[in-house]
């Protein structure tokens, strides 16, 4: 099939913050820069894509995904061509539309009609092309009605759907889509990733970044994962995005441990008079094995030991686990299970048996806190117990707190 695409340990380095904003400050600056070797860093230089190399061969569909700051917009501005770079090469093999700014290049004053035939010619389609598929981008568009109107009249979501069709009818041979799926209402990105689709049965190369992980998954089968300016994976995309998921998961852990220790948001007025010190707490599985992560479906067990500094008659022990977004998912109380504690004195255990939780992937924090009988007084509180439930391979996540065990059936 050939290759459309070619990276081959490209670099390329930005500078933060400072502006020339005179002849003076420009020109000595200027050659400054001529005399730098390109792969030294100045100053306040950072390099936004350092070492990055892959193939994309002709008619694949490419997803590009990572955190902010990975470096994905600057490798789409770099196979644009609208930046070059310091070090490396890179080859385009084919006619390349980029859909990153999708209004970029219209004029307020001019009437949809017009800003198609202005914008079409910017992305080098021909008059006569444009005449022939103008009935198809106006429909398309969904902006028919309004189509000799002034664009400064049309709302921001009614520019881009026109802007998308535009540069999504030039049938190019390579395709990059930045996060211009996500425009317009669900129908209307429904129709895009339709065409998206179309395209891909045409031949098309295309290069998707998103942040929208279903969509990746519906139309990509190979995904690169960037971090801090370098490929992190490249693989399979089933494999890729449960990995990229997990990373996300271990640092919104370690940002949760962080918000804990150093919060005062978690802190409950413990009654002073009488002292319960929770502390420990064991996460097991159902084997009574601790883990670092546990799976969706892993039976969680949890061992509590306590001391009491004197006798508690008929204490309520309460478990709440509480997503690293703040909601509250699930709680268990001793009182509400029938689970009566006569008193606790001295130091002892209570065992939890949660069952399989069938949460879904992400990071839990366990509040663990011990009331009196009447849940208005509470003795001890603890919050410093974290759970990470691991996405696996074929998971996207869906938002959702709970991932049921699901039969489905047709009749």
């Amino acid at each position: 099939m050939g290759i459309a695409i070619e990276f081959n340990d490209v670099w390329k380095k930005f500078r933060r913050g400072e502006k020339r904003n005179s002849l003076r400050d420009a020109v000595p600056y200027l050659f400054k820069k001529i005399s730098q070797k390109n792969d030294s860093l100045e100053s306040k230089e950072f390099w936004a894509v350092q070492g990055v190399s892959f193939d994309i061969a002709k008619g694949d569909v490419v997803g590009i995904m990572g955190p902010n700051g990975a470096g994905k917009s600057t490798i789409l501005k770099l196979l644009s061509q609208i930046i070059i770079p310091n070090k490396g090469e890179m080859k385009i093999n084919g006619k390349l539309s980029a859909l990153i700014e999708v209004t970029a290049g219209f004029h307020s004053d001019l009437t949809g009609r017009e800003n198609v035939y202005l914008n079409g010619t910017i992305l080098g389609m021909k008059k006569r092309e444009i005449d022939k598929k103008f009935d198809a981008i106006a429909e398309f568009s969904g902006v028919s009605e309004f189509i000799d109107t002034p664009v400064k009249r049309y709302s921001s979501g009614m520019c881009s759907r026109l802007g998308f069709s535009v540069a999504a009818h030039m049938d190019p041979d390579i395709l990059l889509v930045d996060e211009v799926l996500s425009v317009g209402d669900i129908s209307f990105q429904a129709k895009c990733a339709q065409k998206m689709r179309e395209l891909l049965k045409s031949g098309s190369t295309i290069v998707l970044v998103s942040h929208h992980l279903s969509l990746i998954q519906s139309l990509c089968k190979r995904v690169i994962l960037l971090n801090r300016g370098e490929v992190l994976k490249d693989g399979l995309t089933d494999e890729v995005i449960p990995y990229y998921e997990n990373l996300v998961f271990k640092s919104q852990e370690e940002d949760l441990k962080k918000k804990i220790t150093s919060s005062s948001n978690y802190k409950v007025r413990v009654k002073a008079d009488i002292a319960v010190e929770i502390s420990g707490c064991q996460i097991t599985d159902g084997q009574k094995k601790q883990k670092n992560t546990y799976h969706s479906l892993d039976e969680i067990n949890l061992k509590l030991e306590y001391t009491a500094q004197k006798k508690i008659d008929q204490p309520v022990f309460c478990i709440e686990i509480i997503r690293a977004d703040g909601v509250l998912c699930c709680t268990s109380r001793t009182k509400d299970t029938g689970f009566v504690i006569p008193y606790i004195e001295g130091k002892g255990r209570i065992d939890v048996n949660l069952r399989a939780m069938n949460l879904g992937p992400g990071i839990y924090m366990l509040k663990i806190s011990v009331w009196d009988k009447d849940l208005i007084h509470p003795f001890a509180v603890r919050h410093s117990d974290v759970l990470r439930i691991e996405a696996e391979r074929g998971y996207i996540d869906s938002g959702a707190v709970f991932i049921p065990q699901s039969q489905w059936n047709q009749e």
